[in-house]
């Protein structure tokens, strides 16, 4: 099995259930990205540049799913996450599977995409 196949399904719930969905949900919208396992978490590749990672915060309870270019997004900020520290990063946050907008997410990840 594939590292990134592991760490998900090595999550507990309901993290496994949030990751499992926006994977299906980033493989649809980006059919040529490619999932890789990085510096210990599963992130999407657009044209072999880091597009956006997968991390369960299990400390904090959540999953994010951040950007690398994230602060070059202007579209759906309302929705994107900066915490401090983080100079390039925001993120989406997820605390249950019912909270996941796919909509969002979709136009967050099709911006993402077009920043490459």
């Amino acid at each position: 099995m594939k590292p990134t196949e592991l760490y998900i399904l090595n999550q507990p719930e309901p993290y496994r259930s949030m990751l499992l969905h926006i994977v299906s949900v980033v493989e649809h919208a980006l059919p040529n990205v490619t999932l890789e396992f990085k510096w210990g978490i599963p992130y999407f590749y657009y044209k072999k540049k880091p597009l956006c990672y997968l991390n369960a915060s299990h400390k904090h309870q959540y999953v994010d799913v951040g950007f690398a270019r994230g602060f070059q997004l202007t579209q759906n900020t309302a929705f994107l996450i900066a915490d401090k520290g983080r100079n390039t990063v925001k993120s989406l946050r997820y605390r249950s599977l019912y909270e996941i907008d796919n909509e969002v997410l979709i136009a967050v990840l099709a911006e993402a995409q077009n920043l490459y």
